[in-house]
């Protein structure tokens, strides 16, 4: 079967995961299963894999991907902000390692029909979870303009984002926006496409934010680096791919703050909090895919890998 997905910097990800073939491994965003796959083939008889996903519609994928590997895989719908809840209800109090891929997997731009891409005529949902939440169309027909601005330039970091934000107000006084087609067209009717070769689409901003909004990526980002910390053992590992600059340095700020440990300001003579390191970074730079894999997969450009271990 084809699957509708190419894990991003694959041999990256398992080599710098995997330390012990009978541990314990969490992939926090399944998908449909290309990482996931690649992790379980290592595993001894005696390791396990847990998977999560929100999306039910893409986890079908990885079990069908999965189902070969007939020892220790675990799947849950469910929010990887909520992982160590699952774990907990498991028994399973520590894991060798985790990994959160932090991309859209290629199911949901290609096939789901929610309105992720911006090349398609859909209705405009962007909801990972569907059973859930309020779609993108609710979300920006109900926005305030200033709302919609403040939106966009923060989580798309959009510089024209209140000439997009009135282009908005204007469309949906006249019409509703409730197709990924439309809102596209809406914004490239305002803000010029590049001329430059290979640069991204005037639209591509403006989408992630509102999916970032719709999904509350970030929220769930942060109870998750809060909470990781206390799931993984002494050698095991942290593995984040992020693909925007604001998940990028959420990541990076918590990876650094872990490594140091102490939180006493830096003109204190001696460390009066007690804070201990709880991790090292197994690289200081974020890692990015290689020219032959962007030319092979080209969503995997704006990928950064970055890896932490347990002390």
């Amino acid at each position: 079967m084809e699957y509708p997905h190419q894990p991003v910097m694959l041999d990256e990800v398992v080599s710098f995961l995997m330390t012990d073939p009978d541990g314990i491994y969490v992939d926090g965003t399944v998908g449909s299963g290309g990482h996931s796959e690649a992790i379980g083939k290592r595993l001894s008889s005696k390791g396990r894999l847990i998977g999560f996903d929100r999306d039910s519609e893409v986890l079908k994928f990885s079990e069908k991907r999965l189902s070969p590997l007939s020892h220790g895989v675990t799947l849950i719908n469910a929010n990887y902000a909520a992982m160590s809840g699952h774990l907990a209800d498991l028994g399973i109090e520590k894991v060798n390692g985790v990994l959160l891929d932090l991309g859209l997997s290629s199911y949901q731009l290609d096939q789901s029909g929610r309105g992720f891409s911006f090349n398609k005529d859909e209705p405009l949902d962007m909801r990972m979870d569907p059973a859930g939440g309020i779609t993108a169309s609710q979300l920006i027909n109900s926005l305030s303009k200033k709302e919609i601005q403040t939106l966009l330039r923060v989580y798309g970091e959009e510089k024209r984002a209140g000439m997009i934000a009135r282009a908005i107000e204007r469309e949906r006084i006249q019409n509703p926006i409730e197709s990924s087609r439309q809102l596209a067209e809406l914004i490239r009717s305002v803000v010029p496409a590049s001329r430059r070769p290979g640069q991204k689409d005037s639209a591509t901003r403006s989408f992630q934010a509102i999916r970032i909004a719709v999904n509350r990526e970030l929220e769930n980002l942060k109870i998750f680096l809060d909470s990781v910390p206390s799931l993984i053992k002494v050698g095991g590992r942290l593995v984040v791919l992020s693909y925007h600059s604001l998940e990028d340095r959420m990541v990076k700020q918590a990876m650094v703050a872990w490594e140091k440990g102490c939180t006493c300001p830096p003109d204190l003579p001696e460390c009066a909090c007690g804070g201990k390191p709880l991790f090292i970074r197994i690289q200081k730079k974020g890692l990015k895919p290689g020219s032959e894999e962007v030319a092979f997969n080209p969503r995997a450009r704006s990928a950064t890998l970055r890896a932490v271990e347990r002390i």
